[in-house]
């Protein structure tokens, strides 16, 4: 049985996606630049109809599109809305934070996990951003501080994901079940059952994971 993760912007696309068996929900606005914090409108109703399915919802955190290194401001602002989803009872929060030298923004990141407190983490696909040689021992980092999964295409989202398996297959042996590495950027309905098998996965993302949602 596959585990699927549906992105989503705004409310719109959420009723036919759990009607048609999406097990959790990755909350977004703006999905044209990969996904910023929805409104807190959206995310107060959003969260309110996934509680009454029993979905589990993850909330993107991300004040803009564009690159993950951010300024004090900017993460102030990630901290507010980490509050307000710890408020809304959101069961997981999506967010990373890197230095513009390709590394783990560490202060960032504990900061931001703090404000996270009784909510699952994942580190999105700032991980994709990461220089590769600093992958593994940022692996290691979030590990040690209670990261719950890694969203990753293995690559540029300008690679198609059947070419960046490796690298997705690299990361998950390395991690060795210490973490969940949850592949994204490109598994759609009709190549996820392939790229489960291939990962030997049980969780997966994407936009169109599921047949007649955003697709």
């Amino acid at each position: 049985m596959i585990f699927k993760e549906v992105a989503v912007e705004n409310f719109t696309k959420i009723p036919t996606a759990v009607l048609k068996g999406a097990n959790r929900i990755e909350l977004n606005d703006n999905l044209a630049v990969g996904g910023t914090t929805p409104s807190l409108g959206v995310l107060q109703e959003a969260t309110k109809y996934l509680q009454e399915k029993s979905v589990p919802v993850v909330e993107m955190i991300r004040p803009r599109g564009g690159n993950f290194v951010y300024n004090d401001l900017e993460i102030k602002m990630m901290e507010a809305d980490l509050f307000q989803a710890q408020k809304f009872g959101v069961d997981a929060v999506a967010f990373g934070a890197l230095t513009n030298d390709g590394n783990l923004d560490e202060d960032a990141m504990e900061q931001l996990i703090a404000a996270s407190a009784g909510m699952q983490i994942v580190f999105h696909m700032a991980f994709d951003a990461l220089a590769e040689d600093n992958k593994k021992d940022a692996i290691d980092w979030l590990i040690d501080h209670d990261v719950d999964r890694i969203l990753t295409h293995g690559g540029p989202l300008t690679t198609p994901i059947d070419q960046t398996l490796g690298n997705i297959k690299k990361y998950i042996d390395y991690a060795d079940g210490r973490i969940t590495i949850l592949p994204g950027g490109g598994v759609n309905f009709k190549n996820v059952d392939e790229i489960a098998e291939k990962l030997d996965v049980k969780e997966l993302h994407g936009t169109k994971i599921i047949d007649g949602v955003n697709n």
